[in-house]
């Protein structure tokens, strides 16, 4: 275990490399509790930057996928919604790319590892290259981007023996109670999908939608599996890693070349713009669904995949997905991890691939690129004799404020802090795994749950670790606790506490 006190005993300050102490590992810097987070939140930044770069040339996460390419089509109008462009028609066809990976593990890891799955796709659209990019779980692990890189550090190899460590994980877990609902999915039989065709895609994130009057809206997207759930259990998953490591990348490819395309429907959940303040709670809260109770998912569309990439490595290695690649009719909202994930995922794309690397076929648009970025290394496409600066005197292209303005909503003034969002009636980290546990899974998925979690548990987990994480597991339903315990010969105290 590791020895990180200082000679008194109390654990060292957390710094920046140049060594100043940090003011927080939990919070970024954002404009009052509900607001964005700043750009000179320069800690943030830099640990999103170092963590970017620790893999060479691979992903730093994400690293083992696949995809292929299709097509989204429009099957509802939503134009009282958003103007996107590529949404503005029933019948409408937009090219896609996409990529499913998993998430920890590096390019050898077996297919069927228990992780979630990256389900990324890119829109080619006439108004520029418009990215999605979720896993197939509605919900994750941590709701600030400052916690991210820990979170990743503690699913990866320890740097003392180069393996993975479920002590490492469950002390992280267990001292964020907000990961509970997303370990909850991790440890069912979802967490171990039969087949990339046989999982949904989430966009996760809350985003904003705005139609052609300017009218705004809060959106989560739900792309459903029309080839239904399929998943391995764990005994299933272990084998099929020892007989195809493989299996999900061969599977996808064999069924495309066969024709039998896979197809998700898209449904969508709208909240208006103004319940969100009122909401009973965090709309923006990266743990939490929308209850389909309060947002009913409407379904607007269909994503097909009919053709295998002709070269794997040019068309999916190189491929490179953002966030930040948002197309008029479609903006952020106020979730922080959403608001972290816009810069890094670009910043982490020209390091791993290049300055230029949306010159790529695979990342260019479709449509014009008018530019004042220059050089750099592989750059391909320029400008030639025209200006390369703005504001110019020779014809150079030109924002428009009025057209294409900036989507965004209203913040408060307030000070500058380092806080958690302001509360809302049910901000509980608890309630919607529990609910998960109780209302949504059968008494088979609650066995399986049980059985999963006390096995990665009993997994060189350290006595105190379990404990702990036992009586978390405790606060989000008292039998699912109790049976915890059970399993691991705990006595599970009424209360814990988290410190911090």
């Amino acid at each position: 275990m590791y020895d990180d006190r200082s000679k008194n005993g109390a654990p060292e300050t957390t710094t920046t490399d140049s060594g100043i102490p940090a003011a927080s590992d939990e919070h970024s810097l954002t404009v009052g509790a509900d607001g964005p987070i700043v750009l000179h939140d320069h800690y943030v930044v830099q640990k999103m930057q170092a963590f970017n770069r620790e893999r060479v040339p691979e992903r730093v996460v994400h690293a083992k996928g696949g995809g292929a390419l299709g097509y989204f089509e429009v099957s509802a109008d939503v134009s009282e919604w958003t103007r996107a462009a590529f949404l503005a028609k029933v019948g409408k066809r937009t090219p896609v790319l996409a990529r499913f990976s998993t998430v920890a593990g590096e390019q050898g890891y077996a297919d069927t590892d228990r992780d979630p799955r990256g389900f990324a796709l890119k829109f080619y659209t006439e108004e520029g290259n418009y990215d999605l990019v979720g896993n197939n779980t509605p919900v994750f692990f941590v709701r600030d981007p400052t916690r991210f890189q820990d979170f990743i550090h503690s699913q990866k190899r320890m740097p003392d023996t180069g393996l993975r460590s479920n002590n490492a994980q469950w002390d992280f877990w267990s001292l964020c109670p907000e990961s509970l609902h997303q370990v909850a999915i991790l440890m069912s039989d979802r967490g171990t999908p039969r087949t990339w065709r046989n999982m949904n895609g989430y966009g996760s994130h809350t985003f904003m939608w705005i139609n052609e009057e300017g009218k705004r809206f809060w959106v989560k997207y739900h792309f459903k599996t029309e080839q239904g759930i399929q998943n391995f259990s764990a005994a299933e998953a272990k084998l099929m890693k020892a007989e195809d490591p493989d299996y999900h990348r061969r599977d996808l490819h064999q069924a495309i070349a066969r024709k039998s395309y896979p197809v998700w429907r898209l449904e969508m959940q709208i909240m208006p713009f103004e319940s969100a303040a009122t909401y009973r709670f965090n709309p923006f809260d990266l743990t939490k669904v929308w209850p389909h109770r309060d947002y009913p998912p409407i379904t607007v569309g269909h994503l097909v995949l009919d053709r295998n990439p002709k070269n794997f490595f040019a068309q999916i290695e190189q491929a490179a997905f953002s966030p930040a690649n948002m197309v008029p009719g479609i903006g952020a909202s106020p979730d922080r991890m959403l608001l972290g994930r816009i810069f890094s995922y670009h910043d982490t794309h020209l390091h791993r691939i290049g300055t230029n690397y949306q010159q790529l076929p695979v990342n260019s648009p479709r449509s014009a690129v008018n530019s004042y970025n220059k050089d750099g290394a592989m750059r391909y496409e320029h400008s030639g004799a025209q200006p390369v600066y703005a504001p110019n005197s020779h014809g150079g292209p030109k924002a428009d404020s009025v057209r294409f303005a900036d989507p965004g909503w209203y913040v408060e003034g307030g000070e500058i802090v380092r806080t958690a969002a302001a509360l809302h009636p049910e901000d509980d980290d608890f309630i919607q795994a529990g609910n998960l546990y109780r209302d949504v899974m059968t008494e088979t998925d609650r066995e399986v749950l049980v059985a999963n979690l006390v096995a990665h548990l009993g997994d060189g987990v350290e006595r105190t670790i379990q404990e702990r994480a036992s009586a978390l597991w405790q606060q989000v339903d008292a039998d699912l606790g109790r049976r915890i315990g059970e399993g691991l010969g705990l006595v599970i105290p009424d209360r814990v506490r988290i410190p911090g």
